[in-house]
């Protein structure tokens, strides 16, 4: 029997036709297919050349300055060279000193808005994005986000409609699928990877608040975050921001942020420039080996609901605490990452139905999402006065204000923002940035105004609480007698 060769059609359907005309099975025929050399050059010649030539003049890349002023050296702080150069009035002062990094970034919409990485941008001065033409624009942040490490740039191109990438569902990946990287490696300039989708639905708690990433093995490196994780149909299904390396080049394990995270960013930044995050009204954590034993069940998964917000949406939908978030909207909930996620690419007043496990028995609820309320008013405050608090700036938490601190959203109470640096608190280090009053001379402090009236009274001795990263401390000031110590 000669070779047969079929063009232009799908292998299955080439199977299945050539079976029913020559009587024999489309498996035997398949392997008859497959098992042959090539006898043209356009059979030889498989390229994703077309593919990039399509999607790479929507990848730029991005290159920051910042500007930063620094001592020279430790040295100056020696009395014998303040001697030395004491003529010299520039001796010692703060020397001005340009800082520059370089990323990537993808042209997502015709009219010059680019999506990239927040740690790209962050702190820069100055913005230069450099098409694949080599045209030089300067950027404007239209909206950084850090929980994400997502930003909006936007640069001015006049009436020229830009190459622009359209963002795919990226729920519909799968592990396997093949994918292009595209990116500004090193500053080498632009540069295109290829691989397959390692997992689809990783989750890694450090690379950024919402932890939830397409995993890669095309290689990633340092420039190429920002810059674009391409399918083979040539749309957006991930903005590649880390790698998993301890060398700091690729090893084969790079992360993408989905392209369903970078569409509600986006569409904050296109209506107002504001992200605000839908919230649900509970804390919960990761359903671990332990738990599952310890409830019966056959698997760890999902998510316990350890406390509610009163009056919240999770409340309202008829959750308990000691339930199990088991699926969103169809979407298994692995654990509190791939939860929070879901939530984080819903808009406000959208609708989730949820899977939850009640005393055992699955059960579907509808959950309306709401707005996380700010109740109490964020009140920011500088105290002043004659206690050991003078120029530290203090604010109430809520559920609102916490989202947009990144810090947990049913946490209450009166939190340190600000610490003015020539104060004692600055000077002795008794409070710290991110502290939690709980007490100060007896009186429990739940709010801005709970502090004002304990402070009104001058004192000659002030014993305080204040809650640290999970630790509990407390604090005795009497004179010039400081004394702290943990107590839980």
């Amino acid at each position: 029997m000669e070779k047969i060769v079929v063009k232009n059609s799908s292998f299955k359907s080439i199977c299945i036709t050539l079976a029913f005309l020559t009587g024999l099975s489309s498996a035997a025929l398949a392997q008859d297919i497959e098992r042959r050399v090539p006898n043209s050059v356009m059979e030889v010649k498989l390229s994703y050349a077309p593919l990039v030539k399509k999607v790479s003049p929507a990848v730029v890349n991005i290159y920051t300055r910042k500007v930063v002023k620094s001592r020279q050296s430790t040295f100056f702080d020696h009395p014998l060279f303040r001697d030395f150069f004491k003529d010299d009035r520039s001796f010692g002062m703060p020397q001005e000193r340009v800082l520059g990094s370089l990323g990537s970034g993808v042209i997502v919409k015709p009219n010059g808005i680019i999506i990239t990485n927040n740690h790209v941008i962050n702190g820069a001065d100055e913005i230069t994005v450099v098409l694949a033409d080599r045209r030089e624009f300067a950027a404007e942040v239209v909206l950084a986000d850090a929980g994400t490490d997502l930003a909006v740039l936007r640069i001015q191109s006049g009436d020229e409609r830009l190459s622009f990438i359209p963002l795919a569902d990226s729920d519909t990946i799968e592990v396997g699928d093949i994918v292009l990287a595209i990116g500004n490696p090193f500053g080498i300039g632009q540069t295109v990877t290829s691989g397959i989708v390692s997992a689809a639905a990783r989750t890694q708690k450090g690379i950024s608040e919402f932890g939830f990433f397409i995993q890669t093995d095309a290689a990633i490196n340092p420039g190429n975050s920002g810059g674009a994780l391409i399918g083979l149909d040539g749309e957006l299904m991930g903005v590649n921001t880390a790698i998993y390396s301890r060398t700091g080049t690729s090893n084969g394990i790079g992360f993408a942020i989905p392209a369903n995270m970078v569409k509600s960013v986006l569409s904050a930044a296109l209506d107002g420039g504001t992200l605000v995050r839908p919230w649900m009204g509970f804390q919960g954590q990761t359903v671990s080996s332990d738990i599952a034993a310890s409830m019966g069940l056959d698997r760890p998964g999902g998510v316990i609901v350890d406390s509610l917000y009163p009056g919240g949406p999770a409340e309202k939908a008829g959750i308990d605490v000691g339930d199990v978030i088991l699926a969103i909207d169809e979407h298994e909930v692995i654990d509190d990452g791939s939860l929070q996620f879901r939530i984080a690419t819903k808009s406000i007043d959208d609708t989730v139905m949820l899977v939850v496990l009640k005393q055992g028995s699955p059960t579907e609820l509808a959950l309306k999402l709401n707005l996380p309320p700010e109740n109490p008013a964020r009140s920011i405050t500088k105290l002043d006065g004659k206690h050991p608090f003078q120029g530290v700036t203090v604010a109430n938490l809520s559920p609102r204000y916490n989202e947009e601190i990144h810090i947990d959203s049913m946490k209450t109470g009166v939190i340190i923002t600000a610490i003015d640096g020539a104060t004692p608190a600055a000077q002795y280090g008794y409070v710290r940035l991110g502290d939690v009053f709980v007490l100060v001379n007896s009186q429990r402090i739940d709010t801005v105004a709970d502090l004002m009236r304990s402070l009104e009274a001058t004192s000659e001795q002030y014993i305080f609480r204040v809650e640290r990263q999970g630790r509990l401390l407390e604090c005795g000031i009497q004179g010039r007698s400081i004394r702290c110590g943990e107590i839980r």
